[in-house]
């Protein structure tokens, strides 16, 4: 973190091929060790998967899948006295799309089936449907914040 000044926020250019900053945030993301064609190959052929298996937009499944996977609470360690307490506080709304895209993309990895593309369409098609992986997440992080709700006080 920087002393002196705030650092300026980059702009992200939109995706191509639909034209919104969300779709290339995720991507870059994805992206390992810089291989950002591999990247936008698997999310292109896994927003194909969805259109053939919801029968639906898939950028609009994408969208809904982003927005329930969104945080409202998380906890924040703080220390007080000698004691370290597990505060919760509300999330603000850029770390909220950052911390759903980080565990869309996490808990698709870790999924089962063979390709990317594949995992990354399952993951979207259950957390569009409020199941998997990352609404658990979420969920947890929301049971975590609601079981420290005494320590709210401790707020800063």
């Amino acid at each position: 973190m920087p002393r002196r000044r705030e650092v300026p926020k980059r702009e992200t250019l939109p995706d191509p091929a639909f034209g919104s900053t969300l779709i290339t945030k995720f991507i870059n993301c994805m992206m390992i060790q810089g291989k950002k064609s591999v990247a936008e190959g698997a999310f292109y052929g896994s927003l194909e998967m969805v259109k053939d298996r919801a029968k639906d937009d898939p950028v609009k499944v994408f969208k809904k899948a982003l927005e329930n996977v969104k945080p409202i609470l998380e906890v924040k360690s703080r220390r007080v006295g000698g004691a370290t307490y597990q505060v919760p506080v509300e999330v603000p709304q850029d770390r909220r799309t950052s911390l759903a895209i980080r565990w869309l993309i996490s808990n698709a990895r870790s999924r089962s089936e063979k390709t990317m593309r594949e995992k990354l369409a399952a993951e979207f098609l259950d957390a569009s449907n409020n199941r998997g992986g990352a609404i658990k997440k979420k969920e947890d992080t929301h049971r975590m914040a609601e079981a420290n709700k005494a320590f709210a006080h401790y707020r800063w």
